[in-house]
């Protein structure tokens, strides 16, 4: 059950660590994951959840966090391959709140083109998109990408990113409102969940599973891959004849490092790439938040603010 709380302790920050003043936070997959049970215990409830952050740390200068809390030195660089990472909600109290906890490092400037309201969707949705393209998909100007959904945080987000950095970008939905928007966005094309594409692909986005693996698989060229970072209708079957056959590359991802985050604002900077936003609820309606959240209209992402703009 959601609830408002006026009664939580005040956090406190450990060595190494800063209170943030949230601005401004977003509802994610997560959350209603969590909401659900999945992925925790029944002994971490009750909990603060929200994983997004933007607003001010302990001087006042507008801030984003990274969202990968970790050791780069047990990931061999790279935070998002330590076992032990986590976001901040399974950690600390998350961004649902007046103030949350973050590790030092991965504080990072708000960059100024960026409103509050932006910047408080970067941090899984998008950061996730970067590091599904570019980090592990390799994505490469020319190439061709199929995005599968085309109203979702990381949906949109890869969309544009896709469109910014050069590649052909073809995305799917069961709504025709939805493909119409995707196409006045930048697409290039935009078909119906399951259709037969014009051409084969070079890489596959796949954040919604069972319902549309088997489309992505057979989308793909030979030697093509499929980045995953979700599976929100189910986990699919693997379809292993295909995968060895034509020579499928399956890559997952989960979680950005503070590298990335960093390569991220810099590149929407540079293109001038804003954040689709769908709505913006006051904290107070936090409830409609996450109702709008679930709703089969949904395009883009639906803020949270705490304050500021």
């Amino acid at each position: 059950m959601l609830e408002l709380r006026d009664d939580w302790p005040d956090p406190i920050a450990p060595d190494g660590h800063i209170l943030v003043r949230v601005a401004a936070t977003s509802v994610n997959m997560h959350d209603l994951w969590t909401m659900k049970g999945v992925g925790v215990r029944a002994d971490q409830f009750p909990m603060v959840l929200g994983c997004d952050i933007a607003g001010w740390d302990e001087r006042g200068n507008e801030v984003v966090v990274s969202g990968s809390f970790g050791n780069p030195d047990a990931g061999r660089g790279d935070e998002s391959f330590d076992p032990d990472r986590a976001l901040v909600s399974e950690r600390f109290p998350g961004s649902f709140a007046a103030y949350t906890i973050v590790p030092m490092r991965n504080v990072l400037a708000k960059p100024p083109f960026m409103t509050m309201a932006e910047a408080g969707c970067i941090t899984v949705a998008w950061t996730t998109a970067y590091r599904m393209l570019f980090t592990r998909g390799h994505a490469e100007p020319g190439e061709t990408v199929l995005i599968q959904g085309a109203g979702g945080g990381v949906a949109t987000a890869a969309a544009a990113l896709a469109r910014a950095a050069g590649l052909r970008v073809v995305v799917t939905s069961r709504s025709p409102d939805k493909r119409q928007r995707a196409l006045a966005l930048g697409a290039h094309e935009a078909v119906e969940t399951g259709a037969r594409l014009s051409v084969p692909v070079d890489l596959v986005i796949e954040t919604v599973g069972e319902a549309t693996w088997k489309h992505s698989l057979r989308s793909l060229r030979p030697g093509g891959r499929v980045v995953v970072s979700g599976a929100t209708t189910g986990d699919p079957s693997a379809d292993l004849a295909r995968i060895f056959y034509r020579q499928i590359s399956i890559i997952g991802v989960s979680g950005a490092s503070r590298v990335e985050t960093e390569q991220l604002l810099r590149f929407m900077e540079a293109a001038d790439i804003h954040p689709v936003i769908d709505s913006v609820f006051p904290f107070e309606r936090i409830h409609d938040a996450f109702e709008r959240t679930q709703q089969p209209d949904l395009y883009g992402k639906v803020i949270v603010q705490m304050g500021g703009s």
